[in-house]
């Protein structure tokens, strides 16, 4: 099966267009002909079947065959992940958590963040690009870079964790998760959380946890997490 997403096809549509980029992509790469069907989401849960009815490299047209609304996964997972200094660590690690299971990402600016500026755009890409790969209908939310303190002044629910490297009391993640609901797990830069970073989650109720045994980089633990949480709730 090969999964196409397009943002702005909706459950009333019964027939639709692509722009000129996919539409070349369609007809000249994939060599896709009239009468050939077509797997589509729109990343919101909608699973479209259409039957290509215009085969124009500049527009390609479906008809829409049949719809179905896929179940989301049950529990909502929100990583927090300081940008790494090394560009393509990051990347990786936003196409395996979206492979994983991730609902939401926010990239976190910290005291010692040694990379401040992120490109969204190509970020997006990679999501997209992994949603599709791994099949599902859902597409995770990148959010806007953020500093850490502002990240801190928002509204948190249910199960919220900070992995840090300091030498305090901290308890396992997989001893502390509970399945269903949703979580907000924080992960660092290179540099680790500075202390007043580590105490003001604290403050605001986050869970101190450790990944095991090993110093992660970054872009590890963060996959770790993510694939924990994902592994309680399958």
């Amino acid at each position: 099966m090969q999964l196409f997403y397009n943002p702005h096809i909706t459950a009333q549509d019964t027939d639709f267009s692509f722009d000129k980029d996919e539409s070349r992509h369609i007809v000249k790469v994939l060599r896709k002909t009239v009468g050939d069907t077509l797997q589509i989401t729109n990343g919101q849960g909608w699973l479209f079947e259409a039957e290509l009815t215009s085969a124009h490299q500049k527009q390609c047209s479906v008809s829409i065959l049949s719809k179905t609304l896929q179940p989301p996964r049950d529990y909502d997972l929100h990583l927090a992940v300081a940008p790494t200094k090394i560009n393509d660590r990051y990347e990786w690690f936003l196409e395996k958590a979206t492979e994983i299971g991730v609902s939401s990402i926010t990239p976190i600016i910290c005291e010692h963040s040694e990379r401040k500026v992120v490109k969204l755009e190509r970020f997006e890409k990679i999501i997209q690009s992994a949603m599709k790969q791994s099949l599902q209908y859902y597409l995770p939310t990148l959010n806007a870079p953020i500093s850490f303190k502002t990240f801190m002044d928002q509204d948190f629910k249910d199960q919220t964790f900070i992995a840090h490297c300091e030498e305090t009391d901290k308890k396992s993640l997989k001893s502390q998760l509970q399945p269903s609901g949703s979580y907000t797990i924080l992960i660092g830069p290179e540099g680790d959380f500075s202390v007043k970073e580590i105490e003001m989650a604290l403050q605001h109720q986050f869970i101190p946890v450790t990944l095991g045994k090993t110093r992660l980089r970054t872009e590890t633990a963060a996959i770790a997490a993510c694939h924990s949480v994902a592994f309680l709730n399958e």
